[in-house]
């Protein structure tokens, strides 16, 4: 069985993108691997520093996310990045040896600096977050990483990193594989990108009458003016959406709307219907981890305890090698 690492910054409610894009797709890796699951709140601490006061909130609501969601901490192990004290440390040997323009090509630190206004991200902790996920990937010895392909440049990273490493001072570390993931295929609700920084999201904790509400603000074809105007369910956003959860009926959809046989409203309605019932089993799920709060601090413990004898045995063998 192969391992894998992955994990989510803490950095507020998760929304359908996080499950149709990530979680969705740990529920099946979790039967299929030993899984770390980790909880990255040291990497939200490198983009959202100068207020944190929301942080621990953050964390727990997040891993109910998770666990309404169908993670399960009896088949994966379910932690949180700080508990684990040998990422930092493994971090703080990586960057002994790491060049300083390997974090600086990074296409995404490079997309960030231009796009992330009103915050101060010319720190260390940002340009060096890279490489503090591949502290992370290698203190597990991971050989698979599930990733999008925008994340490809990054895991790369990791795999020179770990080559230089072992060129230095041995065969400590394996070079981790790329698995591709599917990227959500749905945009916000507006078009853009999916983002709560937009305010373009359905969250997962989001009630029937939100759904509603968010969704009949939903962008639909520019063109399609009146109720029995024909529309183009091709450039409708909420057409995609429709792809996703309401599959079966969506050539039946597709030829009303294209008739003019079908208004927006309904067919927004339609939408809300089928999202409210697909979350459904999370929003019951949650209920029960929101009246039992200490079952996550529980499982956080429990969880660090567990990464923590495999995080200690690898940590202890990169210094040796490293002659600590």
């Amino acid at each position: 069985m192969g391992t894998i690492l992955s994990g989510m910054r803490p950095t507020g409610r998760l929304h359908l993108g996080h499950l149709l894009g990530v979680l969705n797709n740990w529920k099946e890796l979790q039967d299929e691997y030993q899984c770390y699951f980790m909880v990255a709140d040291w990497h939200a601490l490198t983009s959202e520093y100068e207020d944190s006061s929301a942080l621990r909130e953050n964390v727990r609501q997040m891993v109910i996310d998770w666990l309404s969601a169908g993670i399960d901490p009896e088949k994966a192990i379910i932690f949180r990045q700080s508990d684990v004290y040998q990422h930092a440390v493994l971090h703080l040997m990586l960057s002994m040896i790491t060049p300083l323009p390997w974090l600086e090509r990074c296409p995404t630190y490079k997309e960030q600096m231009q796009e992330i206004k009103g915050k101060d991200l010319s720190t260390y902790g940002f340009l060096g977050y890279p490489l503090l996920q591949a502290a992370d990937i290698l203190l597990y010895k991971a050989d698979t990483v599930p990733v999008g392909e925008d994340q490809l440049p990054h895991l790369e990273l990791t795999r020179e990193i770990a080559r230089r490493f072992n060129y230095l001072y041995g065969a400590v570390f394996p070079e981790p594989r790329a698995l591709l993931t599917a990227s959500s295929k749905v945009a916000g609700l507006d078009g853009r990108k999916m983002s709560k920084s937009y305010g373009n999201c359905i969250f997962l904790s989001d009630d029937a009458k939100t759904i509603r509400e968010r969704i009949r603000s939903a962008v639909t074809d520019p063109q399609k003016i009146y109720k029995d105007s024909p529309g183009r369910p091709e450039s409708c956003n909420v057409f995609a959406y429709e792809n996703i959860f309401l599959s079966e009926s969506c050539s039946e959809i597709e030829a009303q709307c294209r008739e003019g046989k079908l208004g927006c409203v309904k067919c927004k309605g339609y939408l809300a219907d089928a999202i409210i019932e697909y979350l459904h089993p999370i929003h019951e799920s949650r209920k029960h981890y929101e009246k039992e709060p200490d079952i996550v601090d529980r499982l956080l413990a429990d969880g660090a305890e567990k990464a923590s004898v495999t995080a200690a045995s690898n940590l202890s063998l990169a210094m040796k090698a490293m002659g600590l």
